[in-house]
């Protein structure tokens, strides 16, 4: 059962995958783990969350909201089947990954959820605040790249089952050297960014001077 007490519905009219971070800022390889997602689970539409107050990280560096959903939105803009919400942007207070996913449920009671995450984070989520919530709520989409070893990983998601009967699957995807923090070190030594942000994002980015 739901927080609401509605049980989740048999059957959905639609598979939307969740892909939330602070984006700060977006980039490849975001985008290359949601077409991956798309693809091998069947999903209808990737929904890109910009995190509003995240309660795991230092907001020092963090762009304004409003700055990061933009770049998100010129990210996509020539992808049909991405889209962006502000859901958490427009929350006061902390963003959490339970609520969220319950106040999605709510507005589309017609849709069945996935969580999209890199596999990393499976040995993190049990410090959440309310992973017994999100795993009852959605399946987790977990990217891993090819090449790695899976023992590991495996014995976590068997785990993480056991515990919650969380549903995980594995997407495997190319190896993706590019990070947020990374793009904004190289910004501020003046180098390029070409190639590892969309270049609407690249433009957008330079013309505001941001992260310098």
């Amino acid at each position: 059962m739901r927080r609401d007490g509605i049980a989740k519905l048999m059957t959905y009219h639609k598979k939307t995958g969740i892909l939330g971070g602070t984006f700060n800022p977006i980039h490849c390889g975001h985008l290359h783990l949601a077409r991956r997602a798309l693809e091998e689970a069947g999903l209808d539409e990737i929904l890109f969350i910009p995190s509003g107050v995240s309660y795991m990280k230092d907001q020092s560096e963090i762009l304004p909201a409003g700055r990061r959903a933009e770049m998100v939105r010129l990210a996509i803009q020539d992808e049909p089947d991405f889209a962006v919400s502000t859901i958490e942007i427009e929350k006061t207070g902390n963003s959490y990954s339970h609520e969220t996913i319950w106040e999605l449920q709510r507005q589309r009671p017609d849709t069945e959820f996935f969580f999209l995450t890199g596999a990393d984070t499976l040995f993190s989520m049990e410090e959440w605040v309310a992973p017994a919530a999100i795993f009852e709520a959605v399946t987790v989409l977990a990217a891993y790249r090819s090449g790695v070893s899976l023992e590991g990983l495996k014995r976590q998601i068997d785990h993480l089952h056991k515990r919650y009967r969380a549903s995980i699957r594995l997407v495997e995807t190319a190896p993706v050297d590019i990070s947020s923090s990374g793009i904004r070190s190289l910004i501020r030594g003046g180098k390029s960014i070409r190639g590892l942000v969309p270049p609407a994002v690249e433009e957008y980015i330079g013309k505001n001077h941001l992260y310098q």
